[in-house]
């Protein structure tokens, strides 16, 4: 491809099919995140994967997981809090803000690390299976977000749904 065909390809053109042309790999992560959940409130698990695709950018996931949220009974209010949730902390338990620190930390991992205080306040939340199911939860969100980035999957077209 040429330097003139590639500055002609939209923007929001999607790219490849990712599940279709490496299959093995989609359902390695498909059974990641499957994982990952176990023995997480699910409530919980919304909120992380919401921050995080705020943080990455990842309208497809954050479209996916906020309406996934909604039909579970999550509330506008907090769904509209999720990304200022330092500056609206009330609207959130102390674990959630916890787990909420601890997905910023991790999804911007390049920035500064995972703090201690971070991973303490998270460690007094969460026991350490909690804890390692809770950071599998933060990896595998931020893994879709990069394969939905990467290969330009459109916000509002949910694959999912047959």
């Amino acid at each position: 491809m040429t330097t003139t065909e590639i500055k002609q390809t939209p923007a929001t053109s999607p790219r490849l099919n990712f599940a279709k042309a490496a299959p093995k790999a989609f359902k390695a992560v498909i059974g990641l995140d499957a994982a990952a959940r176990e023995g997480l409130d699910p409530t919980l698990v919304d909120l992380v994967q919401i921050r995080a695709s705020h943080l990455n950018h990842c309208a497809y996931c954050l479209h996916m997981h906020t309406s996934d949220a909604r039909k579970a009974g999550e509330s506008e209010e907090r769904l509209h809090m999720v990304a200022v949730w330092k500056e609206a902390a009330h609207f959130f338990s102390a674990k959630e803000q916890a787990a909420l620190a601890l997905t910023d930390a991790v999804t911007l991992v390049a920035d500064a690390g995972v703090p201690d205080d971070v991973y303490a306040r998270a460690s007094a939340h969460f026991d350490d299976q909690e804890l390692a199911q809770l950071l599998a939860l933060i990896f595998t969100i931020n893994t879709w977000n990069r394969i939905a980035l990467a290969t330009r999957k459109t916000a509002g077209e949910d694959e999912r749904v047959s």
